[in-house]
């Protein structure tokens, strides 16, 4: 393979594109050369400013990923705007912190269905449409470090990630002969949104950097050659495989 991580040609789905590691895996995308067609609930404009700076089109296909009907019609969507889709990445996420003795049925419900129940969803919408056209596909799924740990007060999420890195395997096993590579790629610690309130606690912050070899807190930019490699070329033999990107933390 001459250029295994180039993907000049290729139109990438990716959910909650508009800040955070969204935004950092979408620009890494685009610089490789793909086209980027954000999912999400609200306009991704400083994301389409960075790509099309970057040469490359984005498209907003607006989309409630707190629910998992219409993906179908979603992915359709990007059909007709972009091309047929090659790279999906299912990053879109929230989270709900609360004791476990006190954790309630509706934050258990709004975790899962974004996180698990929709990731699954719209991996089998974009799965279909590739083995209808007789194409292979490439899908990432963003995990975390509680796909391996326990955590404290958040038990949806913790639920969520865990389940998501076995459905990143079990679709692994299905659609790996069909072309499709299906991987995961596990975040540490990021200075996103979702660690506000972490980063803003003297001693949990103090506490996490002490465990990260790296000394610092990551940020969205060092998403992207994970993603790259990913959605390339250069996995293709690569299926049901989780990267971790968490600056030695799994490894202290």
């Amino acid at each position: 393979m001459s250029h295994p991580f180039d993907l000049s040609g290729r139109v990438a789905v990716v959910t909650g594109a508009n800040t955070g590691l969204g935004q950092g895996i979408a620009l890494a995308l685009a610089a490789a050369g793909a086209d980027i067609a954000a999912l999400g609930r609200s306009a991704p404009d400083a994301t389409a400013q960075q790509v099309e700076a970057l040469g490359r089109r984005l498209c907003w296909i607006e989309a409630d990923l707190d629910r998992s009907n219409g993906l179908a019609a979603t992915i359709d969507k990007v059909a007709a705007q972009l091309g047929p889709p090659d790279i999906l990445v299912n990053n879109a996420g929230t989270i709900r912190r609360n004791a476990a003795l006190d954790f309630s049925e509706d934050d258990w419900d709004a975790v899962m269905g974004v996180n698990l129940k929709t990731a699954f969803f719209l991996a089998q919408a974009f799965a279909r449409h590739c083995i209808a056209a007789g194409r292979g596909g490439k899908i990432v799924n963003i995990v975390s470090m509680l796909s391996f740990q326990g955590g404290i007060r958040v038990a949806s999420y913790t639920a969520s990630k865990s389940g998501l890195l076995g459905v990143t395997r079990l679709l692994a096993n299905e659609w790996a002969s069909q072309g499709i590579n299906v991987n995961a790629i596990a975040p540490g610690y990021f200075a996103t949104s979702n660690t506000t309130a972490l980063r803003n606690d003297e001693q949990r912050n103090r506490d996490i950097l002490a465990r990260i070899p790296a000394a610092r807190w990551g940020e969205p930019s060092d998403l992207g050659g994970a993603a790259v490699f990913l959605a390339s070329r250069a996995s293709d033999y690569v299926h049901g495989a989780v990267l971790p990107v968490d600056g030695g933390w799994l490894a202290r």
